[in-house]
């Protein structure tokens, strides 16, 4: 069958094929170590390129605004129990699985399928959903720049009522000095402020049938003005597409020359996060109620541990944050060479990623408990996730500190950080898997990479404009549940099935051997195999056990149109699934149907290492039309010479 490594006729035998890349150390100052060992595809200028582009990538704003209200609601310090089993069951196996298929194979996540070309349609899945995900997480972006101008001010505008967005609604909570609490809010449509107390019977104050706070007033009425439902999309906001447009500049240049250029941006986009992060912790800890902020996070609840939900809220948090089956993995890491230690990489990524998530939580609930205590209310009245964080909640917890200005830059600089990072490394991904498809028929495609960068940075910039209209939230609320959603984890059951059983877990752990010297242990097969797969299925079963309705901010109903819309948006990624390989069985392969069948479930000729000289290290028939490498000759000439200096 085509594709199996004992049936490839060589040139040379396997021992000869080994000779020539194991003694690395002595050819360290010639060609083939040094500069871009791919010249045709590039390499990361240094190891620490590819580690930081990873943390970029899987380090996002779901560690920020999701898991530390997770858990906080699931038991807290308890949480972390079911959170580390699903981490070591199928979070990390995941990643390291996706990292070595990238890194073997030197391709993205559309081209990698010659490993069984039946199942090429999980490429397309996988560049569908990453290029649905970049299309509204930029608008996120834009969000974040759009409230990083406005805290250029002395005093920040979602701090008080009295503006121009605000309604009679808008109420400001504060502690006041003898223990009551006291309202300041905007009465009627007058301009003026009127100070209350809790135990006052005034009628304006008793009018106020609904407090909205001023922060979640300027988000909604003031940055989105939004609309009442979906089906009143509205104009765009010009003020947001500007900084949508900005967002994708930014992105566009992070990518003009490629890794190039991303691998120098990650220095600031996966440093300066922690940085501040360890400044918000600093400041917020010193606050008052802080502490208790802290004990409501970790505080745990072991009887909460007996629940169903919690333990599939820990699978998908720890599913999501790591992004596998975005395709993004495969595309970073196919930009290595040969023989990075991607065991080691998969490790310390993962681990950076989750620890990231836990310290998160102290420095949120650290100001959340400040906010709770300033406003004289429990502290789940003010905690919330998602964008209800990251633009109501923390924006007014910030709004309430001393030298408010500067904490808001810092924590909005963050914001972007975190979006950008993950925002480029995925969309290098649908651009370099256009290219690699597209290079067959034309060089000229990876020559002109940059121009199909700009091309699909314009083109992706005018989809994500309906987005920053009125109605447009509702619509990024919709993309943002249903675009990597129940597609991404059929496409990662079925490509750890290819991997693990189709492909064979012990043939893909003797390709691991040969890129970093030694095989993994029993611990990943039995995950690849059994643990990972059986995870994967138990979030896909209560996915559609637990569905519910669509909701915005638990008082909005989404029409059943509007939830068609993002199940379309689901099966977008799952029709190339179930498309290709009826495509392929009747249009690349010959024979009866069981004959097309085996053969399309072997890998192909083309498939294994980029590069000749590993081919021929890892047992893979040579590629004729293909000069990857140094020749032979010029190898046994090399290491002639390294002898030679060495007996010197």
């Amino acid at each position: 069958m085509a594709g199996k490594r004992e049936d490839f006729e060589t040139p040379m035998g396997p021992e000869e094929g080994k000779v020539m890349i194991r003694n690395d150390s002595s050819l360290q100052t010639s060609k083939v170590v040094e500069g871009d060992e791919n010249e045709t595809r590039g390499n990361w200028s240094g190891k620490l390129d590819f580690v930081l582009s990873c943390v970029s990538f899987a380090v996002g704003l779901g560690n920020i605004w999701r898991f530390p209200f997770l858990c906080f609601e699931n038991g807290g310090g308890a949480f972390l129990i079911p959170y580390l089993i699903m981490i070591l069951v199928a979070g990390l196996p995941m990643f390291f699985m996706e990292l070595s298929f990238g890194q073997f194979a030197s391709q993205g996540c559309l081209t990698i399928w010659k490993i069984c070309p039946l199942f090429k349609g999980l490429g397309y899945g996988m560049l569908i959903v990453c290029a649905l995900v970049t299309l509204y997480y930029n608008v996120i972006i834009a969000y974040a720049f759009f409230y990083l101008f406005a805290s250029f001010t002395s005093e920040l505008p979602w701090k008080t009522c009295g503006n121009e967005w605000n309604t009679g609604n808008c109420t400001i909570q504060k502690k006041g000095e003898n223990g009551t609490l006291e309202y300041i809010f905007q009465n009627g449509t007058s301009q003026n402020e009127t100070l209350y107390s809790e135990t006052s019977q005034n009628e304006s104050f008793t009018n106020i049938t609904h407090p909205v706070r001023p922060s979640e007033e300027y988000f909604n009425n003031y940055v989105l003005t939004m609309s009442d439902g979906m089906h009143i999309m509205g104009p765009v906001k010009w003020e947001l597409a500007l900084c949508l447009l900005l967002a994708w500049i930014a992105v566009f240049f992070s990518l003009i020359k490629g890794i190039k250029t991303s691998g120098k941006v990650v220095y600031v986009t996966s440093t300066l996060p922690y940085v501040v992060l360890l400044a918000l912790f600093i400041r917020g800890v010193t606050l008052e109620g802080a502490i208790d902020g802290i004990i409501y996070y970790i505080k745990p609840d072991l009887e909460k541990l007996a629940r169903a939900k919690v333990w599939q809220d820990a699978a998908v948090q720890i599913f999501y944050s790591l992004g596998t089956a975005f395709g993004s993995l495969h595309t970073l890491s196919s930009y290595n060479k040969f023989h990075n230690n991607v065991y080691r990489d998969a490790i310390i990524v993962t681990f950076i990623n989750c620890g990231t998530s836990v310290f998160a939580g102290f420095v949120i609930f650290s100001v959340i408990g400040f906010m709770a205590a300033d406003a004289g209310v429990d502290i789940e009245k003010v905690v919330a996730s998602g964008p209800g964080l990251a633009f109501i909640a923390y924006p007014e917890a910030i709004a309430r500190m001393p030298f408010s200005t500067i904490w808001a830059l810092l924590f909005f600089a963050m914001i972007l950080m975190l979006g950008i990072g993950s925002e480029f490394c995925m969309f290098e991904t649908v651009i370099t898997g256009i290219v690699d498809e597209l290079e067959k028929y034309n060089p000229i495609f990876r020559k002109k990479k940059y121009l199909v960068t700009l091309a699909m940075s314009v083109l992706l910039f005018l989809l994500g404009l309906p987005m920053v209209t009125h109605g447009g939230i509702y619509l990024l609320t919709i993309m943002n549940a249903f675009s990597a959603g129940l597609s991404v984890l059929i496409i990662a059951m079925l490509e750890c099935i290819v991997v693990a059983y189709i492909y064979g877990a012990d043939r893909f752990l003797d390709d691991i051997n040969v890129m970093v010297g030694f095989r993994p242990g029993f611990y990943w097969k039995a995950c690849w195999k059994l643990l990972s797969p059986a995870f994967i299925s138990f979030i896909i079963i209560f996915t559609f056990v637990g569905y519910q309705p669509m909701t915005y901010n638990k008082t909005y109903v989404y029409p059943v149109w509007a939830e068609i819309l993002g199940w379309l948006m689901s099966m977008s990624a799952l029709a190339p699934v179930m498309i290709y390989p009826i495509y392929y069985l009747y249009n690349h392969v010959e024979g009866t149907f069981m004959e097309r069948l085996r053969q399309s479930l072997c890998p192909t000729n083309e498939w294994g290492p980029a590069l000749e000289r590993h081919r021929k290290e890892a047992g893979f028939p040579i590629l004729p039309e293909t000069d990857h490498g140094i020749t032979l000759e010029e190898i046994k000439k090399l290491h002639t010479e390294a002898e030679t200096n060495v007996n010197v």
